[in-house]
């Protein structure tokens, strides 16, 4: 099992600098295997062009190193928060995508302004408060995940699966490594969508709630119709 986990997590990092989510060592992706109460992370500092599978390293939920060698992710009291908070999850990924990150380091959340955001996310993906001074001076990784719950209070986490994080970056989440990836993709996508949109258009409205909803279901949920499930 912890051979299947690793691999996951290890494909899934070898995505970010493919997609050019990443440059250098500037993010990770972790996977949860949550029977056994492991986390799979990067390690801390190791470039994508040197990743093995064999440098991942196994935590429990309390980031103590079960296995591997070296250091994970200094993010990783971050997405155990997460996987703490989110039940539904099994993947989360951290980025500094420049798009995503523009709209972070703005404190600007990503409107939905067209369909192509909703078919991914219920709505707009927020942004947070920006920690205090003595969140930062404290054990930061973890008020970090700690903001994050916050700002999901009132938010399904499952309908809109990221965030960002204000002067920092993103944080996306999903099903598995992989989806977590997919969803960073698409979140650089949308961010980079709304930042030309708003170029044009600075006083344009989100998109309709009818819209919305409608590419949202189409998508999501138990009346989903999109795709083909047998192929």
């Amino acid at each position: 099992m912890l051979k299947t986990l690793r691999k996951a997590v290890h494909k899934a990092n070898l995505q970010l600098p493919k997609l050019g989510l990443v440059l250098f060592t500037w993010g990770n992706v972790s996977g949860i295997d949550r029977a056994r109460g492991l986390v799979a992370i990067k390690p801390s500092g190791i470039p994508y062009k040197k990743l093995i599978l064999d440098d991942m390293i196994i935590v429990d939920l309390n980031g103590n190193v079960v296995a591997g060698e070296g250091n994970p992710s200094s993010d990783t009291a971050t997405h155990l928060r997460l996987y703490e908070a989110f039940p539904d999850i099994t993947g989360v990924v951290h980025t500094h995508s420049t798009y995503a990150t523009a709209f972070a380091q703005a404190g600007c959340g990503l409107p939905a302004y067209g369909t192509t955001h909703a078919d991914y996310f219920h709505g707009p993906v927020p942004c947070t408060r920006a920690l205090t001074d003595s969140e930062i001076r404290g054990s930061y990784e973890l008020e970090t995940g700690n903001v994050i719950v916050e700002t999901f209070a009132n938010i399904d986490p499952n309908a809109v699966p990221g965030v960002l994080v204000k002067n920092h970056g993103a944080f996306t989440w999903g099903t598995s490594p992989g989806d977590a990836v997919h969803n960073a993709a698409v979140l650089e996508e949308c961010a980079k969508m709304a930042w030309l949109s708003q170029s044009l258009n600075q006083d344009m409205p989100p998109v309709g709630q009818v819209l919305l909803d409608k590419h949202y279901y189409r998508k999501h949920g138990p009346d989903a119709t999109y795709g083909n499930k047998n192929i």
